[in-house]
């Protein structure tokens, strides 16, 4: 059984090593993080340049500040860290674009004025970002499935069950596959067992690199799992 400890945070505390490591790790943390962030200021009413722009501009500001030298593991996840960050910079953004010139820095458009992007979407804004944070371990774990299936010689099998690893397919696509694959359907369902299990170990894996402790890991286990949910729906 794995054990928690600090380094399983291991992306942000890679980031606070040397020059080249630490900016490597920067980089993966943005890119796995930003469509989360973009929903999130989306879901806020931002119209979509606007939500582009503090998109870029809070993580260009993560980086410039440093903001992951002040995560600690001890305090909480590392989702919620960035969520409470977030939320501090769209505020400070808004102060900042209210005292700046006609034409000057950015434009802070909001759709609807009133009711914004939240409610013309149904979602609000955590729930956005929970959502879109959902993809994104659900993206880089289903990437290293690939990449290992890449390794072991079995690319083409990965593609054609890949669609079954979410969501179970009826007897017809079953059959499809088993066919398309000249594999049995037992053989297949076997096939498709295995990869879901070797996924969810993944999943696993990419939630521990934020999570301090077990709890943690299963809190995060259960809200992905019900914003999975909803996204089936």
């Amino acid at each position: 059984m794995a054990r928690f400890d600090t380094t399983r945070w291991s992306i942000v505390l890679r980031a606070r090593g040397e020059p080249v490591e630490a900016r490597a790790a920067l980089e993966q943390l943005c890119r796995i993080y930003r469509p989360p962030v973009l929903a999130f200021v989306l879901r806020r009413g931002y119209a979509a340049d606007a939500a582009e722009d503090l998109t870029q501009a809070f993580f260009t500001r993560f980086l410039e500040r440093a903001w992951h030298s002040s995560a600690d593991p001890e305090r909480g996840r590392f989702r919620s860290f960035l969520l409470t960050a977030l939320k501090r910079f769209l505020i400070d953004s808004d102060a900042e674009a209210a005292t700046l010139k006609r034409g000057g820095g950015i434009r802070f458009e909001l759709l609807d004025d009133d009711t914004g992007c939240a409610a013309a979407a149904g979602e609000a804004p955590d729930a956005a970002f929970e959502r879109e944070w959902a993809h994104a371990v659900l993206r880089a774990a289903l990437a290293r499935l690939r990449g290992e299936a890449e390794q072991a010689g079995k690319l083409e099998l990965f593609r054609r069950l890949g669609e079954f690893l979410v969501e179970r397919p009826d007897e017809a696509e079953y059959a499809r596959a088993a066919e398309d694959l000249h594999l049995r359907r037992n053989t297949l369902a076997v096939a498709v067992h295995r990869m879901r299990h070797r996924l969810r170990d993944l999943v696993r894996e990419e939630l521990m690199e934020t999570t301090s402790n077990r709890t943690e890991l299963e809190d995060e286990l259960r809200t992905l799992r019900g914003s999975m949910q909803e996204l089936a729906r």
